[in-house]
Formats: C-alpha cells, sequence, structure tokens
C-alpha cells in the first residue's frame, strides 16, 4: 500500500530534512562499487538515529529504509519511542524521557511517513511488510535494513533479529531470483559509510540454515569492516549514556568464522 501524506505533512518534512542536512555534515560512503543495481538489501548497524538520517540524506532515491511501522502512527508513536530508544535512561530522568516521547510524536509521524520507508511490522501486519518490500524490490529498488535487537553481539553490534532474510526466500518464490544482501558499516565519529561485498542467498538451499549463513556472515564481516579501520568509538544501536562506549578496537566477543559467499 502507498503510503498518503497531505501537502502541508510533505512541506513540513522537507524543511526538516533540509535543517537536518545543514546540520548533520557531509557523510562520505566508501565501497560504492559493492552496490548493485537490483535485487540487493542492504543491512547495517543502526547506530541510533545516525543510521536512519544516512540512509535518507546520503543514498539515491531508489533506496527504501526498513522502519518500525509504529512510528507512523501518531497513537503508537510514544509508547514505542520510549521503550525502544530511552528505557535504558537513567532512573531519575525516565519522566522526561517518556513526557519528550508524547512531544515528538507529530514529527516522528511526519517524518517517517515522508521518508523513503517502508513500514516494518511483527504482528499480523507482517504480511503487508514482505508484499510490500517483495514489489519494490521487483520494481528495481534496494532496500535498507537496520535488524540490530536488544542483545549485545560483540562491541560493533547488537544482535541480529533474523527474519528479515525471509524477504529473500518470498522474493525467490515469485520471482525465481535470488537476493544479495550487503553488509554495510556507518561509523559517525569518522563522518563515513563502508559497503562490503555482499553475499546470494540460494533459493534452492533449507530456507532456515540460508537465514542463519546470511545473519552469520552479516555481523561477522560488519564487524570485520569496523576492526579494520582506524581507531574510533563506536556509536551503538542502544541510546546509552556516552562514557559506555566503546573503541572499535576493543573487541569483546571473537566473531564466528565468516560464511561462504
Amino acid at each position: 500500500m502507498e503510503k498518503k501524506t497531505s501537502f502541508f505533512s510533505k512541506c513540513t518534512y522537507n524543511f526538516i530534512k533540509t535543517f537536518v542536512r545543514l546540520f548533520y555534515g557531509k557523510v562520505e560512503l566508501v565501497g560504492k562499487e559493492n552496490l548493485l543495481e537490483k535485487n540487493a538489501v542492504i543491512v547495517g548497524n543502526h547506530s541510533q538515529t545516525n543510521g536512519p538520517i544516512v540512509a535518507e540524506l546520503f543514498f539515491s532515491e531508489s533506496v527504501l529504509i526498513w522502519c518500525a511501522g509504529q512510528m507512523m502512527k501518531l497513537k503508537e508513536i510514544p509508547g514505542y519511542a520510549y521503550s525502544d530508544f530511552w528505557s535504558k535512561k537513567p532512573k531519575w530522568t525516565k519522566p522526561f524521557y517518556k513526557a519528550l516521547s508524547y512531544l515528538i510524536a507529530p514529527f516522528a509521524a511526519c517524518i517517517f511517513t515522508n521518508a523513503r520507508t517502508v513500514p516494518v511490522y511483527r504482528d499480523h501486519r507482517v504480511i503487508s511488510t514482505f508484499r510490500r518490500s517483495v514489489e519494490l524490490l521487483n520494481d528495481g529498488k534496494t532496500l535498507l535494513v537496520f535488524p540490530e535487537k536488544d542483545e549485545k553481539y560483540n562491541n560493533i553490534l547488537y544482535a541480529f533479529e533474523e527474519n528479515f532474510v525471509d524477504v529473500a526466500r518470498i522474493f525467490y518464490k515469485k520471482t525465481g531470483e535470488n537476493l544479495n544482501f550487503v553488509p554495510m558499516y556507518l561509523a559517525p565519529k569518522l563522518k563515513k559509510v563502508y559497503i562490503g561485498r555482499g553475499i546470494e542467498y540460494c533459493g534452492e538451499n533449507d530456507s532456515k540454515e540460508e537465514k542463519k549463513r546470511i545473519v552469520s556472515y552479516l555481523v561477522d564481516e560488519i564487524t570485520h569492516i569496523a576492526v579494520s579501520l582506524p581507531e574510533h568509538t563506536v556509536v551503538p544501536y542502544r541510546n546509552i549514556p556516552k562514557k559506555y562506549y566503546l573503541s572499535n578496537k576493543n573487541i569483546t566477543e571473537v566473531p564466528h568464522e565468516k560464511s561462504s559467499r
């Protein structure tokens, strides 16, 4: 289903986007040769709000971003925003962030409805997410996914939700073609985004095994990209106090061996 927005909403969004672009600064995309023209899903670290901002401002119009569907519905935004963004904040600050979650709701609804987003749901509405995603891929669009969840993997990433890989299974059934999953590491402190070599989903293999293989490759490849860079502070998925941010050189867990391509 196509998103419908008002003229006023679109104008407001364009103003906000211009304002953010002005103050966010430039970001360099490294490894653009690894981006495919079709049948591709880019998978990266969320890096708090940096991921969606960079995706919207610095990727082409053909790249559509998976976004929590709750962030497009005014009534659902406060509960989702507080839980996802600020629930780990110090106890004494919680009343402030609960109030903030209501204050940002109108702006969030405007932004996420007008941006190049695909609503993502985890309930019975999930079928609409996959249906719309397959339609876009079939039209030559590229998806960009931030699949981290609230479970630490290492100092670079939180663990990935695996169900996003199902879009490849559904796409293969519909078209007979395989999707490619392309790893992306966002380093806000370096003002750069690094695109790695992708891995192709094989529709003829067992879907559960393919899901594990794809996710294992992506988390390990993103970790390897990050560790290979000059030392910098990693902006984590969770909105935690900055004193707990870690360096890309302090590996807290050894990644699994890379999966075959």
